[in-house]
């Protein structure tokens, strides 16, 4: 709690916190009360994530160290796909598959917004083609096939795309004989894609 009261005390000397535009934008988490501006923490480029269970501040680091375990009450926080494959292979052995592929918009799906600006929106915030990634890796000098769901893109929903690379995933570790690794970090089904996800 200091670094929260680090902040609160920036806040009543000058309204710092929530100055900079940057730390309302891309992957960042902001929350409003009463009107009042609060912390903004950019996940992504930034130093520290906030615990969503009690508000906690966590240093980056630290949580990279712990394997985004917080050592207070042993709360885990969300991962990414990348942060995941870090901690399943060997260093430097990544080698992904299909990472260029992606889905069409051929039902033309729109609520309150089209699917494809949802989908392009998603994919700008998380630096993905879609919401899983496959490839090949070392596990203690073992060649591994892993598909690492995102839920961070699309809530990791599965559409043509997610379905796709998995399957080509199965298939080339079939062939080859290699350890398939499946990771799930899904919500289901893409329903903006009809039967065709």
């Amino acid at each position: 709690t200091s670094v929260i009261n680090w902040f609160e005390d920036r806040r009543k000397f000058g309204g710092l916190i929530g100055a900079f535009p940057e730390e309302a934008t891309r992957g960042s988490i902001s929350t409003e009360k009463e009107g009042e501006k609060r912390i903004g923490v950019n996940t992504n480029r930034g130093l520290w994530a906030r615990r969503d269970n009690c508000g906690n501040m966590l240093h980056i680091k630290f949580l990279k160290q712990n394997r985004s375990v917080c050592g207070e009450r042993g709360y885990h926080l969300s991962m990414n796909s990348m942060e995941r494959i870090e901690l399943l292979i060997d260093r430097d052995t990544w080698i992904p598959m299909d990472e260029d592929m992606t889905a069409k918009d051929v039902l033309d799906f729109s609520d309150e917004d089209s699917h494809q600006n949802r989908v392009t929106v998603s994919q700008e915030k998380t630096g993905l083609t879609d919401a899983v990634q496959t490839g090949l890796g070392s596990l203690d000098g073992t060649v591994i096939a892993p598909g690492v769901m995102d839920f961070h893109l699309m809530g990791g929903s599965m559409g043509s795309v997610v379905g796709e690379k998995i399957t080509r995933l199965i298939e080339y570790a079939t062939d080859k004989s290699s350890p398939l690794v499946p990771i799930c970090a899904s919500g289901g089904a893409r329903t903006q894609e009809g039967t065709l996800s």
